[in-house]
């Protein structure tokens, strides 16, 4: 039988369609959505592939950046995906980081069992904390539609408290809010660590998704939506984590401090301390005014103070690398 030569019209549709997807990518691609994942792991390499082998599952999301710490034993990746809109409603109807963050999630609470966790940084849950960010031309209702999706599905899916916080939240709660009163700050193990699940069981207030009883092996979820913060990390030469945090808590806006600012003393090694700061309004006040403040209060506590470091790059690089990487894949 002989095979029947090609319709050129099917061709032209084909490339028509080709053409299409095309457009309809770089369409989305100019409304961006961030999220930076925590998860409560960093030392074991194995549960960190598995939970990047279900990152990578869709070719349309991308990790833009990874920064994980083994002394906090702690990870973090940022992802990177469009956001579709309703063309009649104007409304968000779809983005494929909300399935990439789901199946994370899954490969962490079957990996990472919270009850046998420790680590000098302070965390509630295996997924402690996903936070959302509009990039290019998404809004901050787009990442609070999204932020809202993603909590909704975890607490139902793998019966887990969610906390919504910014954005997310009816009332804009703040995070570090909810974090004091639910005792985030508070060591469990010698003074500078946290080790386990210590608190009580049922929460003393009802989470905004998901049960009030809490899973021991997976603890607690914080999910939000807010403008872009930076994350800045500043080293104490010093083994007296009690300078630390007088010096941190004299750094921040609840201290008296740096307006927007935000700052957490830990324990980073044998002989050094860290005060990890979040910058909600880094372009009001950014990483070189917390690194002089700091240098001089550490100068008066008789503490010398290293060159700190960002945790992530800037909206624009993590813009770049992900335009990049996902070209990359679709040549």
């Amino acid at each position: 039988m002989s095979r029947k030569s090609p319709d050129p019209r099917q061709d032209r549709n084909s490339m028509d369609s080709d053409t299409n997807c095309k457009d309809k990518k770089r369409l989305n691609h100019s409304r961006l959505i961030c999220c930076k994942i925590f998860i409560s792991e960093s030392r074991n390499q194995t549960v960190l592939n598995l939970i990047e082998q279900a990152a990578g599952l869709d070719r349309e999301t991308a990790i833009v950046n990874k920064f994980e710490d083994r002394a906090y034993n702690r990870v973090r990746y940022t992802l990177v995906a469009y956001v579709a809109h309703d063309l009649t409603e104007g409304t968000p109807i779809y983005s494929p980081l909300h399935q990439t963050i789901l199946r994370m999630v899954e490969a962490a609470y079957g990996a990472i069992d919270l009850e046998n966790h420790s680590g000098a940084h302070p965390r509630l849950g295996v997924v402690d904390d996903i936070m959302f960010h509009p990039l290019a031309r998404a809004t901050l209702e787009d990442a609070s539609w999204l932020a809202k999706a993603v909590a909704r599905d975890i607490a139902s899916i793998f019966q887990v408290p969610v906390f919504l916080y910014a954005a997310a939240h009816p009332a804009g709660r703040a995070l570090d809010t909810i974090r004091r009163e639910l005792g985030f700050y508070r060591p469990n193990l010698m003074g500078s660590q946290w080790a386990g699940w210590s608190m009580a069981e049922v929460l003393p207030e009802r989470p905004d998704e998901g049960p009030s009883q809490v899973p021991r092996s997976r603890g607690i979820a914080m999910i939000g939506a807010r403008p872009w913060v930076a994350l800045y990390n500043v080293p104490i030469i010093s083994t007296d984590v009690t300078i630390t945090r007088r010096i941190a808590r004299m750094v921040s806006a609840r201290g008296g401090g740096l307006p927007t600012v935000q700052t957490l003393a830990l324990v980073h090694g044998e002989d050094c301390n860290e005060i990890a700061c979040m910058l909600l309004e880094p372009n009001q006040v950014g990483a070189d005014r917390v690194q002089n403040r700091i240098e001089l209060l550490a100068a008066e506590e008789g503490v010398d103070v290293e060159k700190g470091y960002f945790t992530d790059f800037s909206q624009e690089m993590i813009t770049e690398r992900y335009v990049k990487l996902i070209s990359a894949d679709d040549n």
